[in-house]
């Protein structure tokens, strides 16, 4: 197609490229839910532009001229999701010297984008799936309700209908959640907005330079696997490649010929890496690929688990039925879990105390023994302990994710002040070395 019938419109200040027929119809369709005020679900590929589109019907609702919040929900650590769309109360835990509003707050009267929605935990989902049905909440800590009027524009990757039937989504909530459910057509759907794409990106790059037909042939011809991210990293390789200033179809092929193959090569793994991937190997080997049972030898969140998985490109046992649930970088989510014995204090919320021994930690929660009666742990706790050969008091607000007949538990921190998470984390990270592991630099 001809780029010089592309339409160009611009969102939140990014260039938003339209040429083909079928992402017209698709922006009328945006268009027209826009007006509305039901709950909007995106689907689509990596890079296809879902947040661009979830921007557009911000832009054109009514809401326009209120807030627009968003947060990737991949993005942040479990035990933070909740009072950052929910917010806290002073005194709600140690260090929250000062209320802080949720992100449901600061979108009052406008539209709260949640990308990723597929990674929120489901404790958080009901409480999610309340608040969309009008309900009003309290912040973490807090006894006033708060009601707020924000316009809920989700998006995944995930096919979530197979998430709900294999009970890793709540069906009630992704039906409130796809009140009205767009599908983003990948790239390779739409061959005319490949070519005025890449014009757009090209000439960003290197004014001068130019396609041959050939070229754009070439790169309608690709699958664009990563979309419009792939498409524009491409162009631009491409750009500072080439040596004049037209750029050949042998010019584009040899740059996709190199990704290709890139791409088949596993990339090399640190030794901490290395060390990581052997033991998820080895879990999922002794539980017969059970997940479930994986996640709770290696004392991490099945949520973690599945995100090793993906990381570390480990295709599950033929036997296993669950799928991953998404994919989160190392740095997001720390693995490392130092061995330990210490004493450590829970009290629920009328004071009752339980005295349990650690036996392992790592940045996002312990594994615990000698809780007796799991049952009367329900809920948030409170959590007070000592890290060994060190001074530092650890005080959080902490939750029992599983337990067992025997006492023995895991528990996750929920809520961790932001310096006392640092000084734990500092904890781990010389651990780590103390065992001989190596730590990557941050």
């Amino acid at each position: 197609m001809d780029a010089a019938v592309a339409v160009q419109r611009e969102i939140h200040g990014t260039k938003f490229i339209i040429a083909s027929a079928a992402m017209r119809q698709f922006m009328g369709m945006v268009e027209r839910v826009a007006s509305h005020t039901e709950t909007v679900l995106i689907t689509g590929e990596t890079g296809s532009g879902k947040e661009l589109i979830a921007c557009s019907i911000h832009e054109y609702s009514h809401r326009s001229n209120k807030p627009w919040i968003d947060i990737n929900c991949a993005a942040l650590p479990e035990h933070l999701v909740e009072s950052e769309l929910f917010g806290y109360e002073k005194g709600a835990f140690s260090g929250a010297d000062t209320s802080k509003p949720g992100l449901f707050e600061l979108a009052d009267k406008g539209t709260l984008f949640l990308d990723e929605i597929g990674e929120l935990p489901p404790q958080v989902q009901v409480k999610l799936l309340r608040v969309l049905d009008g309900s009003p909440y309290y912040r973490l800590g807090g006894h006033k309700k708060i009601t707020v009027d924000v316009r809920i524009v989700a998006a995944t990757n995930q096919d979530l209908e197979a998430a709900v039937n294999e009970g890793r989504f709540r069906k009630d909530f992704f039906h409130r959640l796809s009140q009205f459910q767009l599908r983003v057509p990948p790239l390779r759907e739409r061959p005319e907005d490949i070519v005025a794409l890449a014009i757009y990106f090209l000439k960003a790059k290197a004014a001068e330079a130019e396609f041959t037909p050939d070229a754009l042939r070439a790169l309608q011809a690709y699958s664009w696997p990563g979309n419009i991210r792939e498409l524009r990293n491409t162009v631009a390789k491409v750009a500072m490649a080439c040596a004049g200033p037209e750029i050949s179809a042998a010019d584009v092929q040899a740059e996709l010929s190199t990704e290709q193959a890139k791409a088949e090569i596993p990339a090399p793994l640190g030794d901490l890496e290395d060390m990581e991937r052997q033991m998820v190997m080895k879990a999922l080997e002794h539980t017969g690929g059970h997940r479930a049972k994986a996640a709770e030898q290696l004392g991490i969140s099945r949520r973690t688990l599945s995100r090793k998985l993906k990381e570390y490109q480990i295709t599950p046992a033929a036997g296993d039925k669950s799928r991953a649930l998404g994919a989160l970088s190392l740095r997001q989510q720390k693995f490392f879990r130092a061995q330990v014995k210490f004493p450590v204090t829970l009290r629920d919320s009328e004071g009752t105390q339980t005295n349990v021994t650690a036996v392992n930690v790592s940045v996002g929660g312990m594994g615990v023994e000698g809780l007796a009666d799991p049952q009367k742990s329900r809920g948030l706790l409170d959590a007070s302990f000592t890290l060994p050969d060190s001074q530092t008091q650890i005080q959080a607000k902490v939750q029992v994710a599983w337990a067992d007949l025997d006492g023995k538990a895991g528990i996750t921190f929920v809520v961790i002040e932001p310096a006392i998470y640092e000084d734990l984390q500092h904890w781990t990270n010389q651990k780590m070395k103390e065992e001989g592991w190596q730590v990557p630099s941050v």
